[in-house]
């Protein structure tokens, strides 16, 4: 006999778990199937365990530097096996809470392969058998998983995917990464900063290409001052694996070499988790691996919505996580906002950190936009300097005409943490005139945000 809910989510990444909580606090009864482990690959394989790594690198990077602070650190050094136990961890603790918050929540997890057969009618595998399940609502969360391009196609040895990075066979002496976005140039970073010799080979013309071009250039110049080596316009035509190296041919600038590393990491992109579920059959469309909605997540077929990864850009946890929220309350019956994707940050934890939120300088200017830019280096904040963390920028883009704020990016220390002010701005629909008027507290990070609204109109006052 089948179950019967109100709701039910397949997938219990961070959107599908917000999701069905949302949804048990709004009354309905719910279900979460996950075919894997609760908190989806962002908890598990992805944000949270990488971010654990990365603060291992940082306190590694700052003990190497001790004597700049008057401090004395002998024979520095770090255990990768104890580092990547730290990580995962991080990763199961987390994981058991959302465990923790289903039962609070009164949402039933159901742990096997979900297939909806039809409008409000899904079945799914499991290890006791095939079970049953209705839904007046289903809500597809997927996610996605890493894409694979031809000849380069992870292995665990000596080519990984993330997931081979994160629990790595291996410290990488020579390390190839193929790709510069979030997860490629996170991965860079932590393992330049334990001594792997780095190279980053990017198809576009600059590194992390999402970013506003200015931003990208100061990152870029911060990375290869870390000893990394960044190609540009490049690309790995082919990997000729051996037993202990793999031997790369980049195609760069018209010219073709071969060069040998120990290990690569290829990081070229996502694919929605499109396969398998019943999508076809029931002729919700999918374009590029990625499940077709409207701004309210609607697929087009009475009752099943997509949120998250598989429902395509921007491919980060929190868009995911407000889109559950959303869908709840218009299943619930309430009337929620509709996502606005341009002010949505993105973040990227390398070193240095990189955040950004809104249009870039030049899209502002391709839409036409008349506007007024403001800049503020960290070396002119007492704090910064104070932190021993001089190099970075924040940069502010604003409507002449309106003082609206278009965009706002930063490099630097922290900045993943001070962009929220920046997105309260844009979700409050504030102008230059409220950011001036604010009083910043000192000394802080966040006084380089004023200071940078305040250049884009002349009146900067620490530089």
């Amino acid at each position: 006999m089948a179950q019967n809910f109100d709701v039910v989510v397949i997938g219990a990444g961070p959107g599908g778990y917000v999701a069905a909580i949302r949804a048990s606090q709004l009354g309905l009864k719910v279900a979460c199937i996950e075919r894997e482990n609760l908190g989806g690959i962002c908890l598990n394989w992805g944000c949270i365990p990488t971010k654990a790594l990365l603060r291992s690198a940082e306190v590694f990077h700052l003990m190497e530097r001790a004597k700049d602070f008057g401090l004395t650190a002998d024979k520095i050094g770090y255990d990768l096996e104890k580092v990547v136990q730290r990580s995962r961890g991080v990763a199961k603790q987390l994981s058991g809470g959302i465990g923790h918050l289903f039962k609070k929540n009164k949402i039933t997890p159901i742990m096997g392969e979900a297939k909806i057969t039809a409008p409000g009618k899904i079945t799914v595998k499991t290890d006791k058998g095939t079970e049953e399940v209705t839904a007046k609502n289903i809500i597809i969360a997927t996610g996605a998983r890493a894409r694979e391009l031809p000849g380069l196609e992870p292995d665990g040895k000596r080519v990984w995917n993330y997931r081979h990075a994160l629990v790595p066979p291996h410290m990488p002496k020579k390390l190839l990464v193929i790709g510069s976005g979030a997860i490629g140039i996170e991965f860079a970073s932590f393992f330049n900063t334990l001594g792997a010799d780095t190279t980053v080979v990017e198809v576009m013309d600059r590194v992390l290409p999402v970013e506003d071009a200015e931003i990208s250039a100061f990152a870029k110049k911060q990375f290869t001052k870390q000893g990394m080596k960044i190609m540009e316009k490049a690309a790995v035509k082919s990997l000729d694996r051996k037993a202990d190296k793999v031997i790369a041919t980049i195609e760069a600038g018209g010219k073709t070499e071969k060069v040998e590393f120990d290990t690569v990491i290829s990081a070229v992109g996502i694919v929605g988790n499109v396969e398998g579920i019943g999508l076809e059959e029931l002729g919700i469309k999918v374009d590029r691996t990625h499940v077709v909605t409207d701004e309210y997540c609607r697929t087009g077929v009475d009752g099943i919505f997509a949120i998250g990864d598989v429902a395509g850009a921007p491919w980060l946890a929190h868009k995911a996580s407000h889109e559950g929220v959303m869908v709840a309350e218009l299943i619930a019956g309430e009337k929620p906002h509709p996502i606005k994707p341009n002010s949505i940050a993105g973040c990227t934890y390398c070193n240095p950190q990189v955040a950004s939120v809104g249009l870039t300088e030049a899209k502002a200017k391709e839409e036409g936009y008349e506007i007024k830019v403001g800049r503020f280096p960290f070396i002119g904040n007492g704090k910064a300097i104070a932190l021993g963390e001089p190099e970075g920028m924040i940069k502010t883009i604003f409507d002449a005409k309106t003082g609206e704020l278009l965009g706002a990016h930063m490099v630097g220390a922290e900045v993943t943490e001070l962009i929220q002010g920046y997105i309260v701005g844009r979700t409050l629909e504030t102008t230059e005139a409220e950011l001036m008027e604010t009083v910043f507290p000192h000394p802080t990070l966040s006084e380089m945000m004023h200071e940078s609204v305040l250049d884009a109109y002349g009146r900067a006052l620490h530089f």
